[in-house]
């Protein structure tokens, strides 16, 4: 009696050759904004440092290049809900795969694991390059952006490698979900929309704050970087609202404070040593978040599919 082995399909492959037209697409728009990035942060700092009637330019690639880094999580989204599973289920050639030796949760597997790294590799390196674009700019030009701003300090860190990884899951989540790329199109562009919307509202909160004190002879309260809170303080140590008055060097702001028995100004903010401690942060909560729809990626498509089909081995 003999024994034959049918060799056991690898769904990599499948997925290379499958979805190659957009992992080479993506290729291309990491290495075209890397190459913008490596010009934004090389000879663009370096004509706006020394011809100031150039910043201009500077400004606008430095936005150009923001947003491309910001949109990626969004076009891997689109990308994901059109095509990474919808379109398999649609025309039925995942139902065929899975008659194949390949189980439902190997052919997910499969379709996730790699264009995860390939998106991990290549928004890191978006990501990282434009972190060094942004700080060859600090210092030198007053055009270069403040840490917090909300477009610089989401494309310099990690949330976006996090929220483009949401992008592919809830592409695959709702291609399981509505079997339908439209539908499974418009739904995954919603998450990361939603998760970024919610990281931003909660960041401020993401991490405990520091508070300056400053003299009423100031025309603001002190302290720079991420404000979360600012007023005023009486002499009883009450928070008050600032009325925007200015400094009390001046007989209408000193008359005011006086009536309102405010002694001095207070901030509570995020200095720029606060940026990897809320960056981290909001990262691990989407991370989470994506975790979660994994879970429920895999939950659904054995609910849907019952237990893999046994493999079946010939014997003569």
């Amino acid at each position: 009696m003999t024994t034959l082995a049918h060799p056991r399909p690898r769904p990599q492959r499948a997925v290379l050759r499958l979805h190659r037209p957009a992992l080479l697409g993506w290729a291309v728009f990491v290495i075209v904004v890397c190459g913008l990035l490596l010009c934004v942060g090389g000879p663009l700092t370096d004509t706006a440092v020394m011809d100031p009637a150039k910043i201009q330019r500077y400004k606008d690639w430095n936005n150009y290049t923001t947003s491309a880094v910001l949109a990626a999580p969004f076009l891997i989204a689109a990308w994901s809900g059109a095509t990474l599973t919808s379109r398999e289920l649609e025309n039925g050639t995942a139902q065929l795969a899975w008659t194949q030796s390949i189980s439902p949760a190997r052919w997910l597997t499969a379709k996730l694991a790699l264009p995860a790294v390939l998106i991990t590799v290549g928004s890191g390196l978006l990501v990282g390059l434009h972190h060094w674009a942004w700080s060859r700019g600090q210092g030198r030009t007053y055009a270069a952006k403040q840490w917090h701003n909300i477009g610089t300090y989401s494309a310099n860190g990690t949330t976006v490698v996090a929220l483009a990884l949401s992008g592919l899951v809830a592409g695959a989540l709702l291609g399981l979900l509505t079997r339908s790329s439209p539908a499974s199109l418009a739904g995954a562009m919603c998450v990361p929309a939603l998760l970024w919307g919610a990281v931003t509202l909660a960041t401020p909160y993401l991490w405990p704050t520091v508070t300056t004190v400053s003299s009423l002879k100031l025309y603001t309260a002190g302290g720079s970087g991420m404000s979360v809170s600012e007023g005023l303080l009486t002499s009883t140590g009450a928070r008050i609202a600032d009325p925007g008055c200015g400094s009390d060097t001046d007989k209408t702001c000193r008359t005011l404070y006086e009536k309102l028995d405010a002694v001095s100004y207070f901030n509570d903010y995020h200095p720029y040593s606060h940026y990897w401690p809320l960056q981290l942060t909001a990262t691990a909560i989407v991370l989470a978040v994506t975790a979660a729809m994994t879970v429920a990626a895999f939950r659904l498509l054995k609910r849907r599919t019952g237990p893999a089909p046994a493999r079946k081995a010939a014997a003569v």
